[in-house]
């Protein structure tokens, strides 16, 4: 008796935008297992492990509040110091390390495109799944930090921006795609972006809102910070947690309006070198 097999037939893509979701889709299963890659691997061999998604933060804290709530007497608009600091950093480790995990993509898996087809885009899309469970425990930290400040007379209470947090971070995450899979194009033939991005993202850290308000700056020179798509976010998930901060629906749009920009040059470059890396990596 003959059994049918099936066959898959791998197509040349029509246009730079082209993207089969559902073929996506369909490939959810190693999804997950990259996910699952993604973070057994990152702390792998580790005496810590996992616990340094809560010290590394502590420790950023930490010196933070030495250095620029001690000694550089920066505001914190009346927020402890602490929850300040690590409200701010929390989003921003979720926006950086998926913008460094997504931006090797096609440099460090390589080997593994040229020898079996898959969706390429499952491997930046896997690691910004895969930044959300660090990102869950680093929240839980800063929940625990922000019960204990209420339990020792912090006023907290909740705003439209706290049920918004969602939606701060699925953009954070998409900006982060975004940003990743444009870089990763273009490393591809030009290497010494990868050393670049290292000292970008720390100089983009610096020029968004985390260790200083908004609400420092001089009325006429806010525009520019708010220019930076991250700090509208970092301000509405401050402002979510909280209850302070310089936030807007003006700039969230502009910050929206900049996140999905980025994503489509980012899948339009990604589907351009995608059919040649091969050549050049």
């Amino acid at each position: 008796m003959n059994q049918l097999s099936k066959q898959l037939i791998i197509k040349p893509r029509k246009h730079i935008l082209d993207i089969n979701l559902s073929e996506i889709w369909r490939y959810r299963d190693l999804v997950m297992l990259m996910v699952r890659r993604d973070f057994v691997s990152q702390y792998k061999q580790t005496i810590f492990g996992p616990i340094w998604y809560f010290l590394t933060p502590l420790f950023n804290v930490v010196i933070y509040t030495f250095i620029f709530s001690t000694i550089a007497g920066i505001s914190t608009d009346g927020i402890p110091p602490i929850l300040f600091y690590l409200s701010g950093l929390t989003l921003w480790n979720y926006f950086s390390g998926t913008l460094q995990g997504t931006s090797n993509t096609f440099v460090t898996n390589s080997s593994l495109f040229g020898k079996v087809y898959f969706p390429r885009l499952i491997i930046p899309i896997s690691l910004t799944i895969s930044s959300l469970i660090r990102f869950g425990i680093q929240f839980g930290l800063l929940l625990a930090v922000l019960v204990y400040y209420i339990f020792t007379g912090f006023a907290f209470q909740a705003n439209v921006y706290t049920f918004l947090l969602p939606v701060v971070l699925l953009s954070t995450a998409v900006l982060s795609l975004g940003c990743g899979v444009i870089i990763s194009s273009l490393t591809t033939k030009y290497r010494d972006l990868q050393y670049v991005l290292t000292f970008g993202i720390q100089l983009w850290m610096y020029v968004t809102p985390i260790i200083y308000p908004v609400s420092i700056l001089p009325e006429k020179y806010k525009w520019i910070a708010l220019i930076n798509p991250m700090a509208p976010l970092i301000e509405a998930f401050k402002f979510g947690i909280l209850g302070t901060g310089t936030v807007n629906a003006g700039a969230l749009m502009y910050s929206f309006g900049i996140t999905l920009g980025l994503l489509v040059v980012g899948i339009i470059l990604f589907n351009k070198v995608e059919s040649t890396f091969m050549d050049t990596v």
